[in-house]
């Protein structure tokens, strides 16, 4: 749900705002098998739970944006980058609201639902923080691209490759190695752990054991 609906609102404004490209391939969808990427949602989650990796890590189908057939491209760029966080953040507040209904279910349904909630507020809050990275190609590199001047926009653009370089290998694969040298710094945590962390804590005050 979190990964369909997140994919789905990068499709669904990017056509609100004039490009019908993933409309056309059909990714304004909740249907699931739109946005699987035969790599990153099945191999590499596959690989790295396979290996006993300290974490997994995984991404769907991206969505393709026309940014030259937006009414308004770097304010409508800024507008679909953040669709798909802010949805994310949206079910978070969802889930911590839902958790009040665990005394109107059944006991074991009820128990279950609340760890379906517990389990759903940091995967939401994790996958909207990290996306919204200010590195491209993730959707916080999309918003600087709309913020930046054009001429710094253009070079910034070309870092989308050694993006994707530098979360694989410094923010993933570099505290892995660290660790078997007996250093411990794990910069993904200190870049998204601790401001979702502390987002998770919000939405959990909300949520029914915020007022226990």
């Amino acid at each position: 749900m979190a990964i369909t609906l997140h994919e789905a609102a990068h499709a669904y404004v990017a056509k609100w705002c004039g490009d019908n490209t993933a409309s056309d391939l059909g990714r304004v969808s909740l249907n699931p098998f739109k946005h699987i990427d035969p790599v990153g949602t099945v191999v590499i989650p596959g690989l790295l739970w396979f290996l006993h990796a300290p974490f997994l890590f995984g991404y769907a189908k991206p969505v393709p944006v026309k940014f030259g057939a937006l009414r308004n491209p770097r304010r409508d760029m800024i507008l679909v980058a953040i669709a798909g966080p802010a949805v994310n953040l949206a079910l978070a507040a969802a889930f911590a609201a839902a958790t009040y209904l665990q005394p109107k279910l059944p006991v074991q349904f009820g128990l279950w639902w609340v760890l379906v909630c517990l389990k759903a507020i940091p995967f939401n809050v994790g996958l909207a923080v990290f996306n919204m990275l200010p590195i491209p190609p993730l959707d916080g590199g999309r918003v600087m691209l709309g913020l930046l001047p054009p001429h710094l926009a253009v070079r910034y653009a070309r870092l989308d490759r050694m993006g994707t370089i530098f979360i694989f290998g410094i923010v993933f694969l570099a505290p892995t190695f660290l660790q078997i040298l007996g250093l411990h710094f794990d910069l993904f945590n200190r870049i998204v752990g601790v401001p979702a962390r502390a987002i998770i804590d919000l939405f959990m005050r909300f949520s029914i054991f915020g007022n226990g």
